[in-house]
């Protein structure tokens, strides 16, 4: 990994991989920011049609699949991100809008970003 850019970049393939994996299709679009320890996601991700047709009768049992669904989520990327970079993570926090069918990821490295990189680039 020579740059921030070329950072960004796997991160968006890994977290596109992780969205078609549990969801069947990729993201429509995300924006990646890094501040030091963490990187800041937001993705535009469809609402998958099953929950959508459940959140129109029952929409507690939505949200319960929802959170479910951010879980499994969270342990794939986790997993995913540290063994392509080799770069621990603190945590994963992420929630989803379905209503404006945002999702938003805190990702909090061990370490900040920029000494990871130069680190990785003597």
């Amino acid at each position: 990994m020579k740059t921030l850019g070329e950072f960004k970049q796997q991160i968006i393939k890994i977290n596109n991989q992780v969205n078609e994996e549990m969801y069947g299709r990729g993201l429509d679009w995300q924006k990646i920011e890094i501040i030091g320890d963490k990187i800041l996601i937001l993705a535009l991700n469809r609402r998958i049609s099953v929950l959508k047709h459940i959140d129109e009768k029952d929409s507690l049992t939505a949200r319960l699949m929802d959170l479910a669904l951010l879980n499994e989520f969270k342990v794939r990327f986790k997993t995913y991100f540290e063994e392509f970079f080799g770069l621990k993570l603190r945590s994963v926090l992420k929630d989803y809008d379905p209503v404006n069918q945002l999702a938003g990821t805190i990702v909090i490295t061990v370490e900040p970003v920029e000494e990871y990189l130069a680190r990785e680039n003597p």
